[in-house]
């Protein structure tokens, strides 16, 4: 890659990481502003402070040295004898605050998705189309085509892939009638679903999928960008699991520092560059869904149980918020303490890492 191209996408990347680390702390900012606790600081990356930007009431706005990520300041935030500030409100204003950002996060991707369906289309699930025929199965032999939608069985109308699997289901072994469109022409074929398929082959040997529509508005987009949202956030908070089960493979599922991400990045703009080359109209694409997948998994690793993180603040919350005895602030600043020591020992570790042996997208 050219050096010009080379800055050019390190700026894009601390652009992009310090968007996404703004709009977490905006979460924050907003809910704390909500219930009236003053913000003191909002600052664009982390201290050493470069230089004030300029002041909202009683909000300095700040540019800082370490690009990577933002901060919010509000008043008393770990001094619960102040009056009016973050550490004396209820426990239900600090809990509704440390939720703000990582929610604030998944809205972004969800909105991030959204455009990249609006580029790519949305699936119409209304409409099941053949995507792929196994050789030597019933749907080969009667002439189903991929590329084929599927209608009817039987008479009966296909609206979902699901009906179509249940209708299948229901007539194992028996032959059906299935009606097709193949482009405007309909088509009439009989085949018999195998009681017992090969391994890896389902009662057809069909592989299915709904069409894509294109042209998708935002408002159409939305509800899917949500659901693709829920299922990443699900894959993510279920990850451990299934990582301690064997169903990820341990190399798929690798903790990265900033270079990490950055390394991603980079791969991730070459490929936007080919795809933008071959189609115009996917422009960016890639770029954006990476963007969406690294919003909510930063709203997700914040709610991590780890200390100095949203998510441990929240564990040191509980106490008061089920049994109304609160955590001596003295320790509960000093477990936070520790736990942005111990962030950072492993952010430089993953660091090195990253260097040493640089991430490679499959």
């Amino acid at each position: 890659m050219p050096t010009g191209n080379v800055f050019l996408t390190i700026l894009e990347f601390i652009i992009a990481l310090g968007l996404l680390a703004f709009f977490h702390e905006l979460g924050h900012f907003l809910i704390a502003k909500l219930f009236k606790i003053e913000i003191l600081e909002f600052g664009f990356g982390f201290p050493p402070r470069l230089v004030k930007l300029f002041k909202i009431r009683e909000t300095q706005f700040s540019f800082n040295a370490i690009p990577f990520g933002a901060f919010v300041l509000p008043k008393g935030e770990n001094d619960p004898t102040v009056e009016g500030g973050m550490a004396a409100a209820k426990p239900g204003v600090r809990l509704a605050v440390l939720l703000g950002g990582p929610i604030m996060n998944l809205i972004i991707g969800a909105i991030l998705f959204a455009f990249v369906f609006m580029r790519t289309g949305l699936p119409d699930t209304t409409r099941v189309e053949i995507i792929q025929i196994a050789a030597g199965s019933p749907a080969a032999a009667a002439g189903i085509l991929p590329g084929d939608q599927v209608t009817a069985i039987n008479g009966q109308a296909v609206d979902s892939m699901a009906k179509l699997s249940a209708l299948v289901k229901e007539n194992l072994g028996r032959e059906i009638e299935i009606s097709l469109l193949r482009g405007k022409e309909a088509v009439t074929v009989r085949a018999t679903p195998r009681v017992n398929p090969p391994e890896g082959q389902g009662a057809l040997g069909i592989v299915m999928g709904n069409p894509i529509r294109p042209a998708a508005s935002f408002i159409e987009a939305i509800p899917l960008a949500g659901q693709q949202m829920l299922n990443l956030s699900r894959e993510l908070l279920t990850l451990p699991v299934r990582l301690i089960q064997g169903a990820v493979p341990r190399d798929q599922a690798r903790f990265v520092s900033p270079i990490g991400i950055y390394t991603i990045f980079q791969q991730v703009r070459d490929t936007d560059a080919e795809q933008t080359a071959a189609n115009p109209q996917n422009a960016n694409v890639t770029t954006f869904y990476f963007l969406g997948t690294l919003s909510i998994a930063l709203g997700i690793t914040n709610l991590l149980p780890i200390p100095a993180l949203d998510g441990g603040r929240i564990i040191l919350l509980l106490p008061e918020l089920i049994f109304r005895r609160r955590i001596n602030p003295k320790y509960e600043n000093m477990v936070n303490l520790l736990g942005f020591s111990a962030l950072l020992a492993l952010m430089f570790i993953l660091a090195i890492n990253d260097i040493v042996n640089p991430v490679v997208l499959p």
